[in-house]
Formats: structure tokens, sequence, C-alpha cells
């Protein structure tokens, strides 16, 4: 196992009911600014019991914030938080949601031009506080340091982590994800498996206990994904795959191992250039990489397709391209397509993203650092 830091300090309110606890979790005299998407919230109930636990604080709306939050739209979330002397953030929604306002927090005594903060690593002095309802469990934000903040103008979507971002709570209700529509909920089981995976399908570190964890969150969301599609009502499998997309990214299972994210830095490009949801370029591009990078992977590749698809069976090869099949298909049996062509996207997104990404000097991806431009190219195009 290699040497770790861990350090989380986000406090979980967990169940039925809790978004009550704000009135306790949120200081009396807070001028709070709310954060919250296209809606929803306002139709299934949560913006009420929101603006409930608040009571008498003086709170400011922002809504509208956008799926791959914008940075355009963001800098006047941050005006205006610092026009009213905001000091205090509440993020009501699901990771996009969250993740602008961890970037609203750094931002907004932030001097000089907010975007350095992800582009240069600007350092920050002072954060704002903030917490958060999770209403759609996908990213993890919720109980992690990372936000990703896209730029239009230059078609840049860039991650960030920070450990003064870290929200100081969050709320997590299964019920708010009652009324959620399906492709959302499809989309949030990806992502928690895709995160799993970039923290697990490595090389051995002789991390077992790591291991473990990861394979158990990926067969939780095996057995629960498809009842949460199947019965949206179902409050303990709701409440299942909710917390596996906590425990996915709050650095637990990453500690002491190490890691890939070549998969999301590849999709986060497909994002910003074509506007395919997040999951959706994750269920594209990670089948295809696994594939690619099946050597380096070898190992570790053989003990998922045991541990976690049951696959023990005839020769290791024959096991491994299996269980790439099995996520693959898994991916589309709830309801996430797996190939470019399935989004309108031609072979062609190949070279594109691998000559941007050359540009940008990201050259040595994965946890090997070894995954090219030139690998990117011979990813997307077999996604095609």
């Amino acid at each position: 196992m290699q040497d770790f830091t861990f350090h989380n300090p986000v406090k979980i309110l967990f169940g039925k009911g809790q978004i009550s606890s704000l009135a306790q979790e949120i200081p009396a005299n807070a001028r709070v600014l709310m954060t919250y998407g296209g809606g929803s919230i306002q139709r299934n109930g949560v913006y009420e019991q929101v603006v409930d636990a608040l009571g008498d604080r003086s709170v400011i709306e922002f809504g509208g914030i956008d799926p791959n939050p914008k940075l355009e739209m963001l800098i006047e979330a941050i005006e205006i938080a610092r026009a009213n002397e905001v000091d205090f953030l509440l993020a009501v929604g699901g990771g996009s949601v969250i993740d602008a306002t961890k970037f609203i927090a750094a931002a907004v005594h932030f001097e000089g031009d907010p975007w350095d903060i992800l582009a240069k690593r600007a350092p920050i002095c002072s954060v704002l506080p903030l917490g958060t309802v999770i209403t759609l469990p996908a990213t993890g934000s919720e109980m992690n340091r990372f936000f990703v903040i896209t730029k239009e103008v230059t078609q840049e979507k860039i991650a960030c982590g920070n450990e003064q971002v870290f929200p100081q709570f969050s709320v997590l209700d299964p019920e708010t994800t009652f009324s959620l529509p399906a492709r959302h909920i499809s989309n949030g089981i990806v992502d928690a498996f895709t995160h799993t995976v970039e923290q697990y399908l490595t090389y051995p570190v002789n991390s077992p206990l790591q291991d473990r964890m990861a394979e158990s969150i990926l067969q939780t969301l095996i057995e629960e994904g498809p009842k949460t599609l199947a019965h949206p009502t179902d409050y303990d499998a709701r409440a299942n795959v909710m917390w596996c997309a906590a425990m996915a990214l709050n650095g637990l299972i990453g500690a002491g191992v190490p890691q890939d994210w070549a998969t999301h830095a590849i999709g986060h490009e497909l994002t910003a250039l074509y506007q395919l949801d997040h999951a959706q370029t994750l269920a594209v591009v990670l089948p295809r990489l696994l594939q690619v990078k099946q050597d380096s992977k070898y190992a570790k590749l053989l003990q998922y397709a045991e541990r976690v698809w049951g696959l023990s069976a005839g020769d290791e090869k024959s096991r491994i391209m299996e269980a790439i099949e099995l996520t693959t298909q898994f991916f589309e049996s709830v309801g996430v397509q797996t190939r470019l062509s399935h989004y309108g996207v031609d072979s062609n997104a190949g070279q594109i993203i691998a000559k941007k990404l050359e540009k940008q000097g990201a050259t040595n991806l994965g946890e090997h650092q070894d995954i090219s431009p030139s690998d990117v190219e011979k990813i997307l195009v077999m996604s095609a």
C-alpha cells in the first residue's frame, strides 16, 4: 500500500426528513445564498422543506444552474454574493449545483480572474462555508473536495480539488430522488460506478481493504441500480445507490492506491465539445479504455472479472474480455448507451480530442502516465 493522508470533515445527515436539520446546521444570523438548478426542487417539495428549515434567515436565491456549470453564469452568482455580503452558501441539487457552489465559495473573496482558480491552480486564501442538500446521487460532490467547471467560450472543462471547499455538512434524503427522470438516475449509477473503477482498476499495491470496499460498491450498484429504475419509490434501493455515490468519491477507497482518471479526462473533452452528459461520456470511454490498456491493468482486470462478475472459468484473456463486455452491458441495461454514434458524434472526435489534449500538454494520462494522444484517438475510434 502506498503512503497517504486521509481527511474528510463532511458531516453526513442521512435519511428521511433530514432537510429539517438545516435549522441547526446553519447559523441563525447567516446571510445565505441558496443555489439550485432548473427548478425541479420547486416541483417535488424539496424547495418548501428547505425554506421552512431556513426560517427567518436572510436568504438570496440563485437558480438555473445547468448541468456542467458554466463560468459565464457563475460570475453573476459571485457578484451577487459579494454585493449582498453573503457569508454562507447552501447548494440544493445534484453534483453540478454543488460543484458550482464550491467554485462560488472559492471565488467570492478571490482577487483576480476566478477562472485562474481552475486554469492556473491559483491559491485560494479565503473560502465561504457551504452545506449541501443532495437531490441526485452521482458525483459524490456532497462528500469531497472536487469541482468541475466549464468555460463555454473556449470549450474548456476543468476539474479542481481543494481542501477548503469540503462542505461543512451534506443532507442525503433518498426521498428527494423519487421524482427524478430515469435518465438522471441512470447517469448517476454510471458515474458512481466509473468513479470507483478509476481508483480500483489500476495495478496491485497490496491494498486488500480498499479493493474489497471498491468491489462492494460496484456489486451494490449492479444489484441495486436496476431496482431504482424499475421501482422509483423503492426507498431502500435509492438509499443504497445514494450512499454508494458518496462512498465512491469521498477519498476512502482511493487512499493508498494508484488512480487512473483518464476516462474522466477524455470524457470532459467530449462534454465540452459535444455537450454529452458526463455519464454518457464515461460509458463511451471506459470499456474501450480498459480494452486498450488491458495489458497494464491485467492483474486487476482478472480480479475484477472474478470478484465483481463471478468469472473464474476459462482462460484469463477471455475472462478479461467478458468482464469488459459485461461492464458495457451493465451501462446499457441501466439506460446509458456506450457508442459515440448513439449520440450523433462520429469517429472524427478521436482526432479532434487527441489534438486538443496534446495542445493542453495532457500527453501522459492514466495511472502509469502512458496514455498518449494517439491512444486517446484509438480509444475514441473504437468507441464510435
